[in-house]
């Protein structure tokens, strides 16, 4: 009898700076899927039953080994994105503190709590508690490959579920890493797996009877993770794209708010989900912020050497999109202070900034997800909200200013805002991060991520029976008599 071996399809992960083979990676079927989720299903059981103190301690364990090995895990991320590899550890760093704050405090967020019953039922002890939910899929992005699916990882991990991780084709070295120390740290089940592959990959992941899916990409991509899980009726958490905006109001730090615009719409080559694409600003301090943002953006240069302060555009199918966005711009009016069409290389996109572009363009519509910035001069911040929020999208957004920054920051619709700062929201591990409209929906981070994983259980416990019987078929015209008193006495007043 002879054996026959199926061989094991595989790709390639590369250099986007240089292309060259980073590693080699097979694609996982769906039944390597299923197979994955089974042993997850097993793993939960008893990662489950560790309880808080038991995850804290091995979450801390692998803390440690993320941090002493730092440098590593940012050089990898470096050869896959080609994003500097000062940047790959400023991920890794806010990574380590969001592991750290989710370890310490998973019990209090989800632990039992005392709720009050009521007069009517003030006979029942009343009590809440947020329980796992049991294996969790992850599709992560190839952007931010640490800090973004840790977001989810460790949250659905503190919550006591297993994980089953699929990184980005792009980034599946990174995916690797994070899951092999992980297992140097918990070595007894397979609580956090890896799945590596493409679109079908993720879809039989999304087929495999996961407790929810959670999903960071585009939102188109996003509309057929729903629709897949749907199937299954598998709850989702999608954390899609944005078109942020930036406000500059009159009294603002124009130095601070210039330097904030350049690198909130330029670090990471403009690849980033919350990074500023829209800048609106007041008509009395335009000329000097643009001024002082084109002296900025000029300073700022994309490349591979270790000068350079932004690297390639990782997703090659990218650079068409950033191209087609800036001639539009310009081919409808605006100006390019700097770039330009000419930005655009095969693998590079230098810092670009336009202003008097249509509100209309696709560069101010649709999100560029390069390192370009349109600048638009308005009369004042209510003209500057409304602009700002007549997009589809609805992530994150940046307020400059001193007098109105809060006021500003409240009437923006967008799931997060930095005041005098930018991205700041990201490093807190306290606030909840995510969107609405077409940036998704449901929130990774601080409590909200926590209970993002878990299903409310409450508990209702009789202490002594009650004086009037409500849930019995004994019940008397008397005691409805009682209760309707009792109703009117406790609501039934005007005021």
């Amino acid at each position: 009898m002879t054996t026959v071996e199926h061989k094991v399809e595989t790709f390639d992960s590369l250099n986007p700076a240089t292309d060259e083979v980073v590693g080699t990676y097979p694609v996982h079927t769906e039944e390597d899927v299923a197979q994955a989720v089974a042993r997850a299903r097993n793993a939960y059981t008893w990662w489950n039953s560790l309880g808080y103190a038991g995850r804290a301690e091995r979450l801390q364990r692998w803390k440690g080994i993320i941090t002493r090995r730092g440098a590593q895990l940012a050089e990898v991320v470096h050869a896959e994105t080609g994003k500097p590899h000062s940047d790959a550890m400023i991920e890794v760093v806010l990574a380590v503190d969001h592991t750290a704050w989710v370890a310490k405090n998973a019990r209090k967020v989800l632990g039992p709590k005392r709720r009050a019953a009521g007069l009517l039922m003030a006979n029942q002890a009343a009590t809440v508690e947020y329980q796992a939910l049991g294996v969790i899929g992850v599709i992560g992005p190839w952007n931010y490959p640490v800090f973004t699916p840790m977001g989810s990882i460790v949250y659905a991990l503190a919550a006591g579920n297993a994980v089953v991780f699929k990184p980005s084709e792009y980034t599946p070295g990174v995916g690797k890493w994070l899951v092999e120390t992980f297992a140097e740290a918990v070595p007894e089940y397979p609580v956090f797996q890896l799945l590596t592959g493409y679109g079908a990959t993720g879809a039989a992941l999304c087929r495999s009877g996961v407790d929810k899916l959670a999903f960071t990409g585009s939102a188109a991509t996003g509309r057929k993770i729903m629709a897949t899980c749907a199937e299954t009726l598998t709850p989702v958490l999608i954390e899609a794209g944005g078109k942020d905006a930036l406000l500059v109001d009159e009294d603002a730090d124009i130095a601070a708010a210039a330097d904030a615009a350049v690198w909130g719409g330029m670090s990471n080559a403009g690849q980033t989900c919350v990074g500023v694409e829209r800048v609106y600003v007041h008509e009395k301090v335009y000329d000097a912020f643009v001024a002082k943002t084109v002296e900025i953006a000029k300073s700022v240069r994309a490349g591979s050497d270790p000068e350079a302060k932004i690297g390639p555009i990782t997703m090659p199918a990218q650079l068409d999109i950033i191209r087609r966005h800036i001639a539009d711009a310009i081919e409808r009016g605006g100006k390019a202070l700097v770039g330009g069409p000419d930005a655009v290389g095969e693998k590079f996109v230098q810092p670009t900034v336009l202003v008097d572009v249509p509100e209309d363009s696709i560069a101010v519509q649709d999100e560029t997800f390069g390192p370009t910035l349109t600048i638009a001069k308005v009369k004042d911040m209510d003209e500057a909200v409304s602009k700002a929020n007549d997009s589809r999208y609805g992530l994150g957004s940046t307020v400059f200013a001193k007098r109105r920054g809060m006021e500003l920051a409240r009437r923006l619709r967008s799931g997060m805002t930095a005041v005098n700062s930018v991205i700041s929201f990201a490093g807190i591990p306290t606030l909840p991060f995510g969107g609405v409209g077409d940036s998704g929906f449901g929130r990774i981070h601080g409590p909200d991520g926590l209970k993002e994983f878990t299903r409310a259980k409450a508990i209702a416990r009789q202490r002594f029976k009650p004086p009037i019987a409500l849930t019995t078929f004994s019940r008397t015209e008397k005691t409805d008599a009682a209760v309707a008193k009792l109703i009117t006495i406790l609501h039934g007043k005007r005021k």
